[in-house]
């Protein structure tokens, strides 16, 4: 808001006033930014990944609840980075300021070739086995044809995001509808199963009986599961300097939305236990549609309608972001100067998007969801916790820095303990799986070392990388226009 108006009379109170609305109304739009951010496909896939690493209903309703208070901690220090170094981007620019150029470009790579790609590939083999799934009532959707769609609608989103940013947007508002639709439906009728008392598998004495007996590493795979739900938790940063007051917003965004999307998960998994028994949910393959199935009756159609559409969105959202990333890395120069380059008319990253689209193609070919999950999850918190490391180092290196957000040690120290186990036995009982995350990883630093920091470079690479760019502009700038969309925005305006 602007500096304090100087006024007299009755018109100070109006001012004030309006400076008052103006300020909530945009602090409840970051609370519903970083809620909206958090919520999303994840809650329809991570519960049978999050029972089946748990071993008991009663202990995965503990890993959700947990997993909730972890982000919490996470965020709170990022709510002191981020006012600390007032830069948007995220993590990418707070380890780039921290530890330099190696380290923020290791980030920076691993979320372009391994974080952004996986998620969307999950979120499309969520799109696909909820659409399919109805098909298929009695069986798994095939292989080939869960790929085919979702292939199909990532390239879709893909020419959507290529041809124009407005029809990105409205998409992207649209389809939210169905995921808000989706999660109320599925809280509203599992708490009336309860009160009808149908809560057998909720009972202390049989939530709590083990399928199998549970290891240190199943539960940090049961924790990683339920992470991708919570994913988007630090979105909020990646906007700081769009965000008025930091200060006094970003915490208490933090201290209602955490706490709000704990709440949503917990409910809706207590509404999954009220009607189907552990076994029914591990053997689903898309339980929200099991869900609807057994207690909607005709209205079962409901549910996979409303789930694709919030996965639909979610990839177009994901897209989205993803693609602004890698455009930044490319201006800042740590990626070919290509792919931060945009389309003459639309105005679109089409280069970065495109880049974006076939890394997701690639990795949909070769992962099952589940797999996929605990391989980005791996990912994401190597990152965050290097990011809370920088942290403590940044308050080593400049204790003197004025931090108008400061958390007490012992949270950033928490969550580092409960990072280092966390990651040390889900390497332990996937060692595949976090092991080819952390060498795609690794590959980045010669690619860092050939390409960012050899300044110095024969002629005849910067000649191939201007030949390369110059052809990529004639490529881009023919790329047609979507002119279906501004037909149909016309008619609907």
């Amino acid at each position: 808001p602007p500096a304090p108006f100087k006024t007299r009379g009755q018109n100070t109170s109006r001012v004030q006033t309006l400076s008052y609305s103006l300020l909530n109304a945009l602090f409840l739009n970051y609370v519903l930014f970083s809620t909206g951010n958090i919520i999303g496909s994840g809650i329809f896939i991570s519960p049978k990944g999050v029972l089946e690493h748990a071993g008991s209903v009663g202990f995965s309703l503990i890993v959700w609840v947990l997993g909730g208070g972890i982000c919490a901690l996470g965020s709170l220090c990022y709510a002191e980075l981020g006012v600390t170094i007032p830069k948007s981007g995220g993590d990418y620019s707070y380890v780039t300021e921290i530890f330099g150029g190696l380290v923020g470009f290791l980030l920076l790579w691993s979320a372009v070739w391994i974080m952004y790609p996986t998620t969307l590939a999950v979120i499309a083999l969520t799109f696909s086995n909820y659409v399919l799934q109805p098909a298929f009532p009695n069986c798994l959707p095939p292989y080939i044809a869960t790929r085919l769609l979702s292939t199909i609608c990532i390239l879709l989103l893909t020419w959507v995001n290529c041809s124009s940013v407005r029809w990105a947007t409205r998409i992207q508002d649209f389809f939210t509808i169905g995921k808000l639709l989706a999660l109320v439906l599925i809280i509203v009728v599992g708490l009336v199963q309860i009160c009808k008392g149908h809560y057998d598998a909720l009972e202390p004495q049989t939530a709590f009986e083990f399928i199998r007996d549970p290891s240190v590493g199943q539960i940090a795979l049961a924790f990683l599961q339920a992470s991708f739900a919570f994913s988007g938790w630090n979105f909020l940063n990646y906007v700081t300097e769009e965000v008025v007051e930091p200060r006094k917003n970003l915490p208490r965004a933090i201290y209602i939305s955490i706490p709000l999307v704990t709440l949503v998960y917990t409910l809706t998994n207590i509404a999954y236990f009220s009607s189907m028994s552990p076994e029914e949910l591990l053997a689903s393959n898309a339980v929200a549609v099991t869900f609807g199935q057994k207690l909607l009756g005709m209205f079962s159609w409901v549910m996979p309608i409303s789930v694709a559409l919030s996965t639909f969105g979610g990839i177009n959202g994901y897209l989205f972001t993803s693609s602004r990333l890698c455009f930044s890395g490319a201006r800042e120069g740590h990626l070919p100067y290509l792919l931060a380059m945009i389309h003459l008319k639309n105005c679109t990253p089409i280069p970065a998007l495109l880049v974006c689209c076939t890394a997701t193609i690639v990795i949909l070919c070769i992962g099952e969801t589940h797999n996929l999950i605990n391989y980005v999850s791996f990912i994401n918190y190597l990152s965050y916790g290097v990011t809370i490391a920088g942290l403590l180092y940044y308050r080593w290196k400049k204790p003197k820095l004025v931090r108008p957000i400061k958390v007490k040690l012992t949270v950033p120290i928490s969550y580092l303990i409960f990072w280092a186990v966390l990651l040390g036995f889900s390497l332990y009982s996937e060692p595949v799986v976090c092991g080819m995350g952390l060498v795609i990883m690794l590959t980045g630093v010669p690619i860092y070392f050939i390409g960012v920091h050899w300044s110095e470079k024969p002629r005849w690479i910067y000649s191939a990388v201007e030949y390369v760019t110059y052809v990529g502009q004639k490529v881009w700038n023919i790329f047609p226009s979507f002119y279906f969309f501004d037909f149909v925005f016309l008619i609907f305006r």
